[in-house]
């Protein structure tokens, strides 16, 4: 890689970092939320949920228009309502105004992952595109090692609101980041056909059966993944006695191996296929997906054993999808598509999240009932993205 694209991927990463610890730390803080404000495991899923439905409505909305734009532009715009949104967050003084605020970040923080992997995918070849993607996704591996147990420890000494106004503060500085070092990113705007219909976006997709394959997988991995991950911290701590103090260690464990193995994950997806690097990966995920919806016992080093395996598989799995599906558009449609495929993501999730809400109960004595059931659908949901993803396919760029 050159400096400039060294320097790019750097502070593409800076902004899902933010991104991501902003989406990740409601699910760690569900235990105290759930206290504080009254709440049962249902309202909280709501809580999680408002941040993906709005997300997936403004991506929807954004595939109108985004291609249209330089996408630094976009980004920009992007990430200063998404910081704001955030910061609002901090002063929501009930259960409500929280889910207000949780749905004014999500619906700029929707356009901020699509246009992340836009700008990947309109900069690095299909042949390298895999690594930078490793690359990006280490910043969910130091969101996990840094963001959550920092966000966890200010909201025990200081409550609940001061992670989202420290990072609303190191937001401000990313959007310096961003307006200063990021250069035009319009390569998509040459060579365009025509002006048309906003609605030819849709009707593009709706006729390609490879695209709508590539929708198709990202669906079933964000039903399998967010039906399990927001329910991990409470049923931990409800179950099987796990401290709720030792929460963030969950997070620093599986950030930290993640951190070595995104990046190496990537480049094997670049020399060895990216369907048969997801295909192992997808299979290993399997067994810590069923450990953690199935513990027994919240012996420290057991937990985080699970945990630790479990950040490494399934992320594993995603970076090579990542890949895969960028790979289906040209350029000139990348960012719409790209938009959709966010959009389809977050309403899964939001869906995923409400699934998991729905089938876990909480009994009289505070124990929360069902969960490996939601672990059974999650695994089931990973069968039909191996033989999905074996259907996509890859156009030349």
């Amino acid at each position: 890689m050159t400096q400039k694209e060294k320097l790019l991927l750097f502070i593409l990463a800076c902004i899902n970092f933010t991104h991501i610890i902003d989406f990740m730390i409601m699910m760690p803080l569900g235990p105290q939320l759930m206290e504080i404000f009254d709440i049962s495991p249902r309202q909280f899923g709501f809580v999680v949920s408002a941040y993906g439905l709005s997300a997936g409505v403004s991506g929807f909305l954004a595939a109108f228009f985004v291609d249209n734009y330089d996408r630094k532009k976009v980004v920009l715009f992007a990430y200063i309502g998404f910081v704001a949104g955030t910061i609002a967050c901090a002063f929501a003084p009930t259960y409500e105004i929280l889910i207000l605020t949780r749905t004014i970040a999500g619906t700029f923080g929707g356009l901020i992952g699509a246009q992340v992997m836009s700008i990947v995918a309109d900069t690095f070849e299909y042949e390298r595109r895999a690594t930078a993607m490793g690359f990006i996704t280490t910043a969910f591996s130091l969101a996990a090692v840094v963001g959550i147990p920092s966000g966890l420890f200010l909201a025990a000494k200081f409550g609940w609101h001061s992670p989202f106004l420290v990072l609303g503060g190191l937001g401000i500085i990313v959007i310096f980041l961003i307006y200063k070092y990021v250069p035009t990113l319009d390569k998509h705007l040459k060579n365009r056909q025509p002006k048309q219909s906003p609605f030819a976006v849709i009707t593009d997709i709706t006729k390609n059966p490879n695209q709508l394959r590539a929708l198709g997988l990202s669906t079933i991995i964000m039903l399998g993944h967010f039906s399990i991950i927001p329910y991990i911290s409470p049923t931990l701590v409800a179950n099987v006695g796990y401290s709720q103090d030792n929460i963030f260690l969950i997070y620093f464990v599986g950030g930290l191996l993640t951190i070595f193995s995104a990046p190496m994950v990537g480049k094997l997806a670049d020399r060895k296929g990216k369907y048969p690097v997801f295909v192992i990966f997808a299979f290993l995920s399997m067994i810590p997906i069923f450990l953690i919806t199935n513990m027994f016992s919240g012996v420290l080093w057991g937990v985080l054993v699970i945990a630790g395996i479990f950040f490494v598989f399934s992320n594993g799995r995603l970076i090579p999808t990542q890949a895969i599906i960028s790979s289906v558009v040209t350029p000139q449609q990348r960012g719409s598509f790209m938009a959709i495929n966010s959009s389809v993501q977050l309403f899964a999730q939001a869906i995923a999240t409400n699934i998991g809400g729905f089938i876990i109960h909480k009994n009289a004595s505070g124990y929360l009932e069902n969960y490996p059931y939601v672990g059974y659908f999650a695994i089931i949901m990973i069968f039909f993205s191996i033989f999905i993803a074996k259907t996509v396919r890859p156009i030349a760029q």
